[in-house]
């Protein structure tokens, strides 16, 4: 309890008010020097009627009013340098300083995205080498760099599919959809064109291959299937499942978002994967949150080559490096210029800070850190799927439940112990879920102060339900209208009548 005591008297002190509210008649952050040139007449030099005698609602603050009011506003902020960020399938990771160095060393910085190719030589070897990189940890043979987003990532293979099939004569009907997916993947489909069937998953959270069987005919053009499941949970069977495809002439869309789980252990490209996005901040550490900017590599297979976006990135036999915009089959650009190439040059630091053997250790303490959750909250939170976890294990609140206490009321109450929820009622086949990742860059000081929390609420819940249902109550704001703070943020002051 020493981290949630010591969070609660933090949070307790930063109740702060306006900066208008610190506000005092004449006070200054500043004095001007004495003046040092002949006085003037005022309406000689701006008329009367262009003028106002006072500013209504000035805030009139001294510059250590100033400074202590924004530094107690920034440490409301809630963030991954503050402590343990468990959103469930967002992967919020530290993100090593190195990155940030190498996207700020100014010849990469400053490249303007019309310079001719051979300015920027440089620029262009970090593009075809982060290429390299990731075909080789995917396991496919060619990588565009161009999409900005995971979703966009989807919207691009699903494009490449559809033009593909058209090519054959059939650009089909369906995509399938497992209940387990990101919920990214039915929008992306239906941007391409295609209507989803969703399939329900089995007993132990993964895709029921006789299910699947039946449902793939010459009209679904591709399956897309996330990996890891949004239950944390690996499709086992994921080979049998890519043959199924295979057969009928369908694809396999991997949607990789949770490819820390498993990046250098296990290569899509083996397991029949025809094409997967990687969203760069998840596995390779770039920037999160905020609204990007992102980026979402596409990995295809030979089949699906003609059809990548341009240009693509190549390099001459002289070592010299080019855009290839001459590509017919193409289904055209997804961005501008190189995509979002900061993010680009960070994810490429990462992968080579960290090495093979490194990437490969990622995997490993990802599983492990959120194993470790699961066994240490299991006892306190119904676990609904009792397969074995990857990188985020989902409970659900059907213990608490009975006391009337529910998952929204379980997500508030963790912000008195200091950490941001993790993510709730989501995935949408588990009622009341409370879905854990806490990522692989989490000591076990973290972890533990965490499943400290998690199970002082439990027992908060059987032996005092109202505290629960009553927080927040050290926060800033109590609970709030949530779709309306989202859709109809009032983000400026308004002085009081």
């Amino acid at each position: 309890m020493a981290r949630a005591e010591k969070s609660s008297v933090t949070q307790g002190l930063t109740r702060e008010s306006l900066i208008f509210q610190h506000s005092r008649t004449g006070r200054r952050g500043y004095r001007l020097p004495e003046m040092d040139v002949e006085e003037a007449n005022l309406d000689e030099i701006l008329p009367a009627g262009l003028r106002r005698e006072s500013i209504e609602g000035e805030c009139e603050v001294s510059e250590v009013d100033v400074i202590r009011h924004f530094t107690r506003l920034s440490k409301l902020n809630v963030s991954i340098d503050g402590g343990l960020y468990p959103l469930g399938s967002c992967t919020m990771k530290h993100n090593p300083r190195i990155n940030e160095e190498m996207a700020r060393i100014p010849g990469l910085a400053l490249t303007h995205p019309l310079q001719a190719e051979r300015q920027v030589q440089g620029s262009l070897e970090i593009l075809w080498t982060l290429e390299q990189s990731l075909r080789e940890i995917f396991g496919l043979p060619k990588v565009t760099l161009q999409p900005v987003a995971g979703a966009h990532g989807e919207l691009t293979g699903i494009l490449m599919i559809h033009k593909a099939l058209e090519k054959s004569g059939n650009p089909r009907k369906y995509i399938l959809i497992p209940d387990s997916a990101h919920g990214t993947n039915p929008a992306s489909a239906a941007f391409a064109g295609y209507d989803v069937r969703e399939l329900k998953s089995n007993s132990r959270g993964t895709l029921d291959l006789d299910l699947l069987e039946k449902e793939v005919d010459e009209d679904v053009a591709a399956l897309m299937i996330t990996v890891p499941n949004t239950l944390g949970v690996f499709e086992s069977g994921i080979r049998e499942i890519a043959d199924i495809l295979h057969r009928k002439g369908a694809y396999l869309y991997c949607d990789g978002a949770n490819l820390n789980s498993f990046v250098g252990i296990a290569r899509p490209g083996e397991m029949g994967i025809d094409v997967i996005h990687s969203n760069l901040h998840k596995t390779f550490s770039t920037p999160h949150g905020g609204g990007g900017p992102g980026a979402g590599p596409v990995g295809v297979a030979e089949s699906l080559i003609p059809y990548l976006p341009t240009p693509t990135v190549e390099r001459r036999d002289d070592g010299t490096f080019w855009l290839d915009a001459d590509r017919p089959e193409s289904i055209g650009r997804m961005r501008a210029f190189y995509g979002n190439f900061g993010v680009l040059v960070r994810a490429l630091a990462y992968i080579r800070t960290m090495g093979d053997s490194g990437l490969r250790r990622v995997a490993e303490i990802a599983v492990l850190n959120a194993n470790y959750i699961r066994a240490r909250l299991r006892d306190s939170y119904h676990l609904p799927y009792d397969a074995p976890s990857l990188h985020e294990v989902v409970f659900s609140d059907k213990w608490q439940s009975k006391h009337d206490v529910h998952t929204l009321d379980i997500a508030k109450r963790l912000m008195d112990f200091g950490f941001h929820p993790p993510t709730i009622y989501f995935p949408l086949i588990v009622s009341g879920a409370l879905m854990i990742e806490p990522t692989e860059t989490e000591p076990k000081e973290e972890l533990d102060a965490f499943c400290d929390a998690m199970i002082a609420i439990a027992k908060e819940c059987e032996e005092n339900p109202e505290l629960v249902k009553t927080a927040p109550h050290t926060t800033p704001v109590r609970r709030l209208d949530e779709a309306r703070a989202a859709r109809q943020p009032i983000l400026s002051w308004q002085n009081p009548v």
